[in-house]
């Protein structure tokens, strides 16, 4: 049996809610993951989670919310149906498809119905399952240095909501900010059983994110321990040093630290291919699908 089947299952759901705010009527966008892990609190009550989020809708500026495709989206206008556009998330998947900024416009939806309606569960799941036949095969030495490394936006936490929310335009440093300081991103459970098993195996977990440590570093580790991230080694997040650079160009950097450090890589995982590329990647890299944005 592989590490996920020694596992205690996870229950994830995601709710759509409609009306506003009594016992019998809840708010218009709402969430709530259920993780059946004994080890680790419960989550907030979806309630209490919908309302933030609700409230972070609503202070959305309206540009956000409607977003349609620029003139650099390299979709084809006439594309419309769901065949065009899983061709277009294969080539995104497959890093093909490189320095686009917002879904196209006729996928938005077919992308949404991806994320919400099963398939990226069971591709996640299907991701899980090769890392786990490899994570089988391998063993932590007894000198504490072979790691994994874990991204952790749509790799650890969840954001589909905030891009939900602005219809998966393009990127916004203040909006993705104010998202990111309310500390309410959903853990993805799939990910949690993962890091609960290697951290079982011995294995020194790092997190490393794109995010701004001096802005979001309190945030997001409290987050992360909200949702059942606990007992890394460390968190590395970009630094005043590395602002402006590419996402390629310092999680290398980060990773270069770790190796002189005496770490062996074993894993990589994350949700972008600039997680996985560049300088001392590892022995083994995964990629948790994606569609929802491009990060170079």
């Amino acid at each position: 049996m592989n590490l996920l089947g020694r596992l205690r299952p996870a229950a994830y759901k995601i709710h759509t809610y409609a009306g506003c705010c009594s016992d019998n009527q809840s708010v218009s966008i709402g969430l709530s993951w259920r993780i059946d892990l004994s080890r680790r609190r419960r989550m907030a009550s979806s309630r209490s989670l919908a309302l933030q989020l609700v409230l972070f809708t609503l202070l959305l500026p309206p540009h956000l919310v409607s977003v349609s495709c620029a003139k650099s989206c390299f979709w084809p206008s006439s594309a419309h149906d769901d065949g065009s556009c899983l061709s277009w998330r294969v080539m995104v998947e497959a890093n093909n498809a490189r320095g686009w900024r917002t879904v196209p416009a006729p996928c938005v939806g077919y992308v949404r119905s991806y994320m919400t309606r099963g398939q990226y569960g069971r591709d996640l799941d299907s991701v899980m399952e090769q890392v786990s036949a490899y994570a089988d095969q391998i063993a932590a030495d007894d000198d504490g240095l072979d790691a994994w490394i874990f991204d952790i936006d749509d790799t650890c936490l969840s954001n589909l909501l905030y891009y939900q929310a602005k219809r998966f335009g393009a990127y916004d440093p203040m909006a993705f900010k104010n998202w990111a300081s309310l500390g309410a991103c959903p853990g993805i459970p799939a990910v949690l059983q993962l890091f609960l098993t290697l951290q079982d195996k011995g294995f020194k977990l790092f997190l490393l994110s794109g995010r701004d440590e001096e802005t979001l570093g309190s945030c997001t580790s409290e987050n992360l321990e909200s949702e059942g991230f606990s007992g890394y080694e460390r968190l590395l997040m970009r630094t005043p040093d590395y602002r402006g650079q590419s996402s390629s160009v310092f999680k290398s950097a980060m990773r270069k630290q770790l190796v002189d450090e005496g770490y062996r890589i074993r894993g990589n995982v994350g949700d972008q291919w600039s997680d996985l590329q560049g300088d001392n990647v590892g022995d083994r890299v995964f990629k948790i699908p994606n569609p929802m944005y491009f990060v170079p």
